[in-house]
């Protein structure tokens, strides 16, 4: 997508259209204000739960979470993102997330615990079926969410020479290449028994990485060596200065752009937490509210803060403190069911 002066940029934003969601929404971003402006909505596939764009911005790309999980891919021109052809079934249940790999849309696949290969053709549609299935194997000492696997992202290391998938079910990280259109393992690192990871963020000079647990209000550390596709757990940090009581599940985690900040989203807690990268670890420096009820997804972009909050049915953006990283809320608009934030 062009980015000159006659185009304004966009962002696009997934729901669950099961609970109310409208499907794929298309905003206008404001450059000075980051505040968004919807557009249009497109009710394609159901539940398009994560998106995740092509690296020019031409081709969106979403996730159906359904029982029979797909991908489908919309072009990206006017306002109003157009489907390229029918959904693909990614052979897995519930994929949560998708990202673009060496000329592949990968999925996780949470339900059947699987991360999927489906081959983009020329011009950024996708081939007609998958190309490879990688079936995670394993469980973790929490019942019963731990009782088999539960792949929730899958994401290119910076090098791009390997796909990280991070299984909330297992425990684990996996470290995969890809290799005529299938995945394999190369490394997969342990994290502590029962944490459950979610999410992964890589800093952005390549050489650390932070993994969001969901099942204990955690982030854990790790060094990130992609000579050798290597991930090694470094320190666990609480994501709360309390001991949270009540239901309190970590979401999403972002690093800022310059490698100063870190900060995560909890759900239950509703809050943002702010780190400051401080070596190889990370110091817990202030919590805001997420101006909303269960924060499924974050995302930075341009200086400012996007939280996609689920259940209050809104994205709130927020300016960052350029000096200490600490979120001030600037605005929210309304998007029954949001679950994510990208843009191109």
């Amino acid at each position: 997508m062009a980015h000159g002066t006659d185009r304004q940029r966009r962002a696009f934003i997934g729901s669950f259209t099961a609970a109310g969601g409208p499907g794929i929404v298309t905003a206008a971003v404001a450059p000075e204000s980051g505040a968004l402006t919807v557009l249009s909505r497109v009710n394609g596939v159901p539940d398009p739960s994560y998106l995740a764009l092509s690296p020019g911005g031409e081709t969106l790309y979403a996730v159906s979470e359904t029982a029979e999980g797909a991908v489908a891919a919309y072009r990206v021109g006017a306002d109003r993102p157009e489907p390229t052809g029918p959904r693909v079934l990614v052979d897995g249940s519930g994929p949560t997330h998708l990202s673009l790999f060496q000329g592949h849309v990968l999925t996780a696949n949470y339900g059947s615990g699987s991360v999927t290969a489906v081959p983009v053709r020329a011009g950024g549609g996708l081939a007609r079926s998958a190309s490879g299935v990688l079936r995670h194997t394993g469980s973790g000492p929490q019942a019963p969410r731990q009782q088999s696997p539960h792949a929730h992202q899958v994401q290119p290391d910076p090098s791009g020479r390997w796909a990280v998938s991070v299984d909330l079910g297992t425990d684990s990280v996996r470290v995969c290449t890809l290799v005529d259109g299938a995945l394999a393992v190369h490394r997969e690192i342990a994290l502590r028994p029962g944490s459950g990871p979610r999410h992964l963020a890589f800093h952005p000079d390549g050489s650390r990485a932070y993994v969001v647990n969901e099942l204990v209000p955690t982030v854990t550390v790790c060094r990130w060596d992609a000579g050798e596709g290597a991930l090694r757990p470094l320190t666990e940090i609480p994501v709360l200065p309390d001991v949270p009581t009540g239901d309190v599940f970590p979401s999403g985690v972002v690093a800022s752009s310059d490698g100063r900040f870190v900060w995560t989203a909890t759900r239950g807690a509703d809050v943002l937490s702010v780190f400051a990268v401080e070596g190889e670890g990370l110091r817990l420096t202030a919590t805001v509210p997420c101006g909303g009820h269960w924060p499924r997804a974050l995302t930075e972009a341009d200086g400012f803060l996007y939280a996609a909050n689920e259940r209050s049915g809104n994205v709130t953006w927020f300016a960052v403190d350029e000096r200490t990283g600490v979120p001030r809320r600037a605005g929210a608009v309304e998007v029954p069911a949001a679950s994510c934030v990208v843009f191109g």
